[in-house]
């Protein structure tokens, strides 16, 4: 990024190539599901997030959905209403319960669009209270939860867990030699996530269907995370990716790293504002 042209991001392909904005729509459109991990706070990724909605849009009409991470899901019934048009937007947040503060910079737009064009928009996450839960006493805490909060929860997180698996495994690594004792009830509550919004995502999808989904890059970076989930319990779907990075991030990724992260990279300034956290 050149001090001269000083463009606000640039788009690679995994090969590490520069990639045509139009060429990756048509191929992205050509998959299942669509992951778009986003830095929460990066007017970029929000920014791209919507022209690519319009985008698939264009391409795959009706047949696109939405799910988002900054959704919970007991908030469906709610957020269904709204996109029916049943009452205005200020009737409709107060009842939306953990809504994340930069939703008007950053969300509102994604589900304005979906509300405009008649689209469906899945609340895919956890809500957090179980996360908390889980974190706090494991899986004993599915034990203690009635019927209506289980299905809240992806019913596949007892079977398919695994503290092993990459995504979770970084998480003790990262911490060094300061691994607290409740390790293991930490990387299942991140799991839960995961898992729920891959159960979410699959729940509402049908064959021709076309999921463009938005979770934070660490839930879908190396095709881990919600990824891994759904592989795990529904293999065979055609799944594809996007990514944030900054610059200076780029420049550290091994190549290999950079054929594996993602189908296409969003390279982002260091000095890129942010929005309201």
């Amino acid at each position: 990024m050149s001090a001269q042209s000083k463009p606000a991001y640039l788009l690679f392909k995994n090969n590490g190539k520069p990639a045509d904005y139009d060429k990756m729509i048509k191929d992205l459109a050509e998959s299942d599901m669509v992951f778009f991990g986003e830095y929460h706070n990066n007017p970029i990724s929000h920014w791209m997030q919507l022209e690519m909605s319009k985008s698939f849009f264009e391409i795959k009409g009706d047949k696109l959905y939405f799910g988002a991470e900054m959704f919970e899901n007991g908030n469906q019934l709610v957020l269904n209403e709204y996109l029916n048009g049943f009452y205005a937007e200020d009737k409709m947040l107060p009842e939306i319960t953990q809504l994340w503060s930069n939703y008007k910079t950053d969300y509102k737009p994604l589900l304005e669009f979906a509300k405009d064009k008649k689209l469906r928009f899945i609340a895919t996450n956890i809500p957090r209270r179980y996360a908390s839960m889980l974190s706090k006493k494991g899986m004993d805490a599915l034990q203690e939860l009635s019927p209506e909060a289980l299905a809240m929860i992806s019913p596949d997180l007892e079977t398919y867990f695994d503290p092993n698996v990459k995504a979770y495994a970084e998480m003790a690594d990262n911490m060094g030699g300061h691994v607290p004792p409740n390790m293991l009830n930490i990387q299942i509550a991140q799991a839960s996530k995961d898992a729920t919004m891959a159960h979410f995502s699959l729940k509402n999808f049908k064959p021709g269907d076309f999921l463009f989904h938005f979770e934070g890059s660490y839930h879908s970076n190396y095709n881990q995370g919600i990824i891994w989930w759904i592989n795990k319990i529904q293999p065979g779907l055609n799944i594809k990716s996007v990514t944030t990075v900054m610059q200076s991030e780029w420049e550290e990724l091994t190549k290999q790293e950079k054929a594996e992260i993602a189908n296409y990279i969003i390279v982002v300034a260091d000095n890129m504002t942010q929005t309201k956290g």
